[in-house]
């Protein structure tokens, strides 16, 4: 069960096929809106405490920088993004199955996150160090 809203009440997990249009919306282009910080933050926040896996899919998706985290970002827009990020996280593990790892990568691949960071490590890993002659 996933909160609808602050008093607790609880509604049934979505199904597959929710989950499934869930991630075409995180991977379909971002609306930005040009209006004050202040009110986004609410409307992301009202959005991402409604209990409705489309409109928590929007706030990831709108409020996601991919790889560019640290540049763009201020703390609060951070803030909503790692909670509407960690709630369709678990609910996405628990109905589609996965482990954690394996529903993240699903999740950031569909955000295009970190999939430029993680093929270079991939690839030293199979490099033999060099040794400098002496």
């Amino acid at each position: 069960m996933v909160p609808v809203n602050k008093q607790s009440h609880l509604r049934p997990l979505s199904t597959i096929n929710q989950v499934n249009k869930s991630i075409s919306i995180l991977k379909s282009k971002p609306k930005i809106k040009r209006s004050m910080w202040s009110r986004r933050a609410q409307e992301y926040d009202a959005k991402i405490t409604s209990g409705k896996i489309y409109e928590l899919a929007e706030v990831v998706r709108d409020l996601n920088k991919g790889d560019d985290l640290m540049v763009d970002q201020s703390y609060s827009e951070r803030q909503l993004f790692e909670k509407a990020y960690e709630r369709i996280l678990s609910e996405f593990q628990i109905v589609m199955d996965l482990s954690l790892e394996d529903t993240k990568k699903k999740l950031d691949k569909a955000l295009k996150r970190n999939l430029e960071i993680q093929a270079p490590k991939t690839e030293t890993k199979d490099q033999e160090p060099v040794v400098a002659p002496e």
